[in-house]
């Protein structure tokens, strides 16, 4: 959850301001300045640390060559996100974006918390670790300015009063369960992660407006298995498709999702603190650190 990448203007279908909007109440995406408010609005929200929440739900899927697809786990999360504000002497006003996230696998047929997977090509059953990321924070900070000079733009389409983003992130990197020598003999972490953003133009250009109280997304991932699945070299891959939405308060989440962080994720219910310079946390990491724990426990 969870995100950041900017691409060129794009108005197509832009409608006219809605009416009793003057000019001056509306962002002028034009305005290297307005177009970052716009962007941060997307992201969390303009007042600094005011926490947003991002809720949700769908399926992951197995893709085995010669096999029907499978569904593996049905999902439940949510990302928990303020935003510090910057100022940077060439580059302008800025901000940042520090969260945490969570993740739960849910019985695909009775949407029970998993403790326990049975997995269905070696029938070893074997313990659920859950998507427990903190911190999931922003990079690189964005500001008015990048790094090369060239003014920030907001990379959406305009069309019948909705406001549609977005942006793919592909994912190469070495594998943190993976030894010495992953330049010989592989073991890279290979995934694409695709996001859309959804909103409404006359919250997303009013001047006046903080934050999208009705914004909403999907997201997509291509992955290899689940590092906590033991599924070694065979072959296959992972789809997951989820859709979310923005809700207002802690006690919005919907269950099971909510008693769940409230009982055993506590400090998920709130964002790290705007000043976190923590490395980002991942789910390899969190699978190698159960894994070391439960050898200790043998």
């Amino acid at each position: 959850m969870k995100k950041l990448l900017f691409g060129a203007l794009l108005l197509g279908g832009m409608s006219a301001m809605p009416p009793g909007v003057q000019a001056q109440d509306r962002l002028d995406l034009n305005v290297p300045e307005d177009a970052l408010e716009v962007q941060r609005k997307f992201i969390c929200s303009r007042a600094e640390g005011d926490t947003t929440y991002g809720y949700f739900q769908g399926k992951m899927y197995s893709r085995v060559e010669g096999e029907r697809d499978r569904i593996l786990f049905n999902l439940v999360g949510v990302n928990v996100r303020q935003c510090k504000n910057l100022d940077h002497p060439e580059r302008g006003r800025g901000f940042r974006s520090v969260s945490r996230e969570v993740m739960l696998y849910l019985d695909p047929d009775t949407n029970e918390v998993l403790k326990t997977w049975e997995n269905p090509w070696t029938g070893e059953t074997l313990n659920v670790v859950h998507v427990a990321n903190d911190p999931v924070n922003m990079r690189n900070p964005i500001h008015v300015y990048r790094e090369d000079g060239t003014p920030i733009t907001f990379n959406g389409m305009f069309k019948n009063g909705r406001v549609f983003s977005s942006f793919n992130v592909p994912l190469f990197y070495k594998n943190p369960l993976g030894g010495d020598y992953q330049d010989y003999i592989g073991g890279t972490y290979h995934a694409m992660e695709m996001f859309n953003d959804y909103a409404y133009e006359e919250e997303v250009l009013d001047r006046n407006n903080m934050k999208l109280s009705r914004l909403s997304f999907s997201w997509t991932r291509v992955a290899d298995w689940l590092p906590w699945m033991k599924m070694g070299d065979r072959i296959g891959i992972m789809f997951t498709s989820v859709v979310g939405a923005r809700v207002n308060t802690v006690e919005d989440i919907p269950e099971p999702l909510l008693s769940e962080m409230k009982a055993n994720y506590p400090k998920f219910l709130t964002p790290p603190p705007l000043d976190d310079d923590r490395p980002n946390e991942t789910s390899w990491v969190l699978t190698k650190a159960a894994i070391d724990a439960e050898r200790e426990n043998k």
